[in-house]
């Protein structure tokens, strides 16, 4: 009896990037975190970033601290380099890493418990020497391993599940980092889709420290009323300064908004982040401003968010240092100790 031929389509090939990979190749293990927690979303978000800027993931450095947010790198970019450090000392690691090979896209995953508390000291001297490195910090106002207690970011007047409310001040991190020296500041929100996808493909592209805060909700811990990190506060009290857009250097640059409307800032690559303002008087590269305009918002309890701050021109820490093209990490050992003549003419020179 003759067969009749089958009709069924071919299922289409996946979309693949300029580097030929598809977005699973940027992929990582299944999460473990809770349903519907914030962290999940960002991770989503950097796996779209790194896809759509055609970063081959060999080529990144994931390094992280402890907690749930410090899990994350396990569920995005399973083929990138990774390194978990202990409690606190995730900037310190990565400082190491990113001079030892510079050509690697160093991309630091911390909480707000993990970088301001016993993190602070690390996170303050990586701000201040301006390292080629994206810092996200999942913030969510509370150590979700250790049962929610409240980290150094909650908000004054902040309520726990249990009823106790917060009475000291919290550490706004963006804040910090504006004034210490960093050159890519913003806050998101990790429920916002598009806003966040945006701002963290212009931090691939920066050349400098991008320090980006994402409000995460906690939904065990901290997405109840009277809580100011969880989804509904967020909704309620978030206050975008301008819809951010990015054009990486290998797409045309074809539309502009009227004068008046838009920021353009050209990154070290060609690249164009353009931010179209909501708040027509805010300029997103005036360091001064910016701070005032943070501290403004928190007598209003409105949430800023979107490009704080941003210098695309001030030299990083590897051009400081003069390290050359080739990563220190890749010389050969004939290069990088100094042999007994070397070291017995130092000697004597000191005498």
């Amino acid at each position: 009896m003759a067969t009749t031929p089958s009709t069924t389509p071919p299922a289409p090939a996946p979309k693949t990037n300029r580097v030929g990979l598809s977005v699973v190749d940027y992929r990582g293990g299944k999460t473990t975190l809770c349903a519907g927690c914030g962290h999940n979303a960002i991770s989503e978000r950097i796996i779209d970033a790194f896809f759509e800027m055609g970063i081959q993931p060999e080529r990144v450095a994931k390094l992280s601290g402890i907690g749930c947010s410090s899990k994350s790198p396990a569920y995005f970019m399973g083929r990138s380099h990774s390194f978990n450090s202990v409690h606190g000392r995730m900037a310190t690691v990565a400082t190491g890493a990113a001079l030892a090979n510079h050509k690697l896209v160093a991309l630091g995953v911390s909480g707000d418990g993990d970088t301001a508390s016993i993190g602070i000291g690390g996170f303050v001297h990586l701000m201040r020497r301006n390292l080629p490195m994206i810092y996200i910090i999942e913030d969510n106002g509370v150590y979700g391993l250790t049962k929610g207690q409240f980290s150094a970011t909650a908000d004054m007047g902040s309520k726990l599940k249990s009823g106790v409310i917060n009475e000291l001040p919290p550490i706004d991190t963006c804040l910090l980092a504006i004034q210490l020296g960093a050159t890519f500041v913003g806050r998101s929100f990790s429920g916002d889709k598009k806003q966040l996808q945006a701002m963290l493909k212009a931090a691939i592209a920066h050349r400098g420290t991008v320090m980006l805060d994402v409000v995460s909700p906690c939904v065990t811990f901290n997405d109840h009323e009277g809580s100011t990190k969880s989804y509904k506060y967020m909704k309620d009290h978030e206050e975008p300064l301008h819809d951010v857009n990015f054009v990486p250097s290998f797409e045309e640059i074809d539309v502009e908004y009227e004068e008046g409307e838009s920021v353009n800032i050209t990154m070290h690559d060609g690249s164009r982040i353009r931010l179209h303002k909501l708040e027509h008087t805010y300029d997103p590269t005036d360091r001064i401003g910016a701070v005032k305009r943070i501290m403004e918002s928190k007598e209003k309890d409105e949430v800023l968010t979107g490009v704080l701050f941003l210098d695309a021109q001030a030299p990083s820490f590897i051009e400081q240092l003069n390290l050359g093209e080739e990563p220190l990490g890749t010389l050969p050992e004939s290069q990088v100790r100094p042999g007994r003549e070397v070291l017995a003419e130092i000697m004597e020179s000191l005498r």
